[in-house]
């Protein structure tokens, strides 16, 4: 095959090349197969990989730059932005000021804002968020924040107007829209918001109904994103005109990959978190080292709902033959464990009822095969302090805030990611109690798996866990929709490895692309990011 090969154009600028000593493109090629030595192989490689880096960084700097030709309506913080700041019962941290200048700037420009917020659990999303929400209702716009499920709706709506304040409240009028809502409520939600009367709009995949219309929407803000497909958070965008865009996580995302990733977006982090906050305590019970230590787990348990505080138990499957998901069980994990049956919604339950210990307690499942309202009643009433204990899979992992929630047992820790467990344990240590995580596992010793837990109970550092989730689990498909486990949209280039690479490549691309946004002085190039970037993948960069 390669005797026969047609030349092959250099898709790297000449001047980039000469200065980063690349073969050129045919030479590459042939010794990455017919290396006459170790170095030719080294430097063919080398040559590739900067390839693979630089024509993704080139695409992506490409969607940044056409995004910014876009023109939207630019909202400035005025009056009523101070008022809403200076009337919070507390200070804003240092990175929740920084990062709210960084969104007002952006949103003062008549072109679309599109910036990623990430912040650990508890950091303060939610104020920064809101805060950008009434400097759009300054200039007669309006918000839509899209969240994963209804209980979380409910739970955004809830403290969006407690911290509006009734005044503020008042004047914007936000609304809720979800599916459980009566016809006459829906209703009247649709009507505030098409009418522009609901400066605020929270709701479910039910914002996205053909139905819900926006008098002029200003902002849309995505919780949680990766729990939503790019066409549905698309749909969203295409109800305003060029509308900015906010999106919250409390996945940490280590640079590397926020700059493949998320690479047309600007992202911005809160580090620090609020005062206040109460710190969780954070332990493994190996059981393959001491299973008499299994009993103490239910007594620990116990021992805090006598204090009047609520806990989750959070286990890996439904049933013994039925996981939560594809991603709930770690695609990592070693082929001795895979045998190992799972603990169960269905098995624990009934275990925790038949405890003497938990007589008096009112205990409680949800998961993800319950219908939504059966699953938002169950969740809203453990809010309420109505249910001591729920036992639950992963859908408990995002935005569920019940502040006397104090203890969480995860049963088969090792089974789940890094990053999933630092967020699991997140939803404990909300109110006034510290928490405490109880991470049940009966791995060996000196196991990968074992080794992921004692991570986790290592630190609380959720930058520094990511990373290391990053390299477990690897990046996922970097230019499609695939979240987890060894699959990759890159061949050479590895974002846990080649952070140098990654950042190289982005300076040029940004150098290339700023003075030749449609790339027709290179069209090598132009041909090599549409060959390598499928139509498919360039869609999900366009929408992304």
């Amino acid at each position: 095959m390669l005797d026969v090969l047609d030349a092959v154009p250099d898709p790297i600028p000449a001047d980039i090349a000469s200065a980063e000593k690349l073969m050129p493109s045919k030479e590459a090629l042939e010794k990455i197969h017919r290396p006459g030595e170790e170095q030719d192989w080294r430097q063919a490689r080398d040559t590739l990989r900067f390839h693979e880096a630089f024509v993704l960084q080139c695409a992506l700097v490409q969607r940044r730059i056409q995004a910014a030709s876009y023109t939207s309506v630019a909202r400035s913080a005025g009056p009523g932005t101070e008022g809403f700041l200076g009337s919070l019962p507390f200070a804003l941290t240092s990175d929740q000021q920084s990062v709210l200048a960084e969104i007002q700037q952006d949103m003062a420009k008549p072109h679309p804002m599109n910036r990623l917020v990430q912040g650990e659990v508890g950091s303060g999303k939610t104020v920064v968020a809101v805060a950008s929400m009434v400097t759009v209702s300054e200039s007669g716009g309006q918000s839509a924040l899209l969240a994963p499920t209804e209980v979380l709706a409910w739970q955004h709506f809830r403290s969006i107007v407690a911290t509006l304040g009734p005044e503020l409240a008042a004047s914007m009028n936000p609304v809720l829209l979800t599916g459980s809502l009566r016809a006459a409520e829906t209703k009247k939600a649709l009507l505030a918001a098409a009418s522009g009367q609901a400066k605020i709009v929270v709701g479910t995949h039910a914002l996205l109904s053909e139905r819900v219309t926006f008098a002029d929407l200003g902002l849309v803000v995505i919780d949680e994103q990766h729990r939503f497909g790019v066409d549905q958070r698309e749909a969203l965008r295409q109800k305003g005109t060029h509308p900015h865009v906010l999106v919250l996580t409390a996945t940490p995302i280590p640079r590397t990959v926020a700059m493949t990733v998320f690479g047309d977006l600007d992202v911005s982090t809160i580090r620090v978190v609020p005062s206040g906050r109460q710190p969780i305590s954070t332990h493994v019970v190996a059981l393959g080292d001491h299973p008499n230590w299994y009993p103490r787990v239910w007594q620990r348990l116990a021992e805090e709902l006598a204090k009047g505080r609520q806990g989750f138990v959070v286990v890996p499957s439904i049933s013994p033959s039925v996981p939560e998901d594809d991603d709930a069980v770690d695609s990592t994990v070693e082929a001795s464990e895979e045998a190992r049956v799972l603990a169960s919604v269905a098995e624990t339950l009934p275990l925790l009822r038949g405890l003497p210990e938990l007589s008096h307690a009112k205990i409680e499942a949800v998961h993800g095969k319950l219908p939504s309202d059966e699953k938002d009643a169950v969740m809203q009433a453990f809010s309420a302090g109505g249910i001591d204990v729920v036992v639950a899979t992963t859908v408990i992992e995002v935005g569920i805030d019940v502040p006397n929630a104090s203890v969480m047992v995860i049963l088969d820790a090792d089974r789940f990611g890094v990053s999933q467990l630092h967020q699991l344990r997140g939803r404990v240590g909300r109110g006034e109690h510290a928490g405490v995580c109880l991470l049940v596992t009966a791995c060996e010793p000196d196991t990968p798996a074992r080794a992921r837990v004692e991570a986790v109970a290592a630190t609380s550092d959720g930058f520094e866990l990511a990373t290391i989730d990053l390299e477990l689990r690897s990046e996922g498909d970097v230019l499609g929709d695939r979240q987890s486990g060894r699959r990759s949209g890159l061949t050479l280039v590895r974002v846990t490895k080649d952070g140098e690479l990654i950042d190289q490549a982005r300076r040029y691309a940004t150098e290339v692309v700023e003075a030749d946004p449609w790339l027709a002085g290179h069209p090598y190039l132009a041909a090599d990011i549409a060959r390598r970037l499928d139509e498919a993948s360039a869609d999900y960069l366009a929408k992304n």
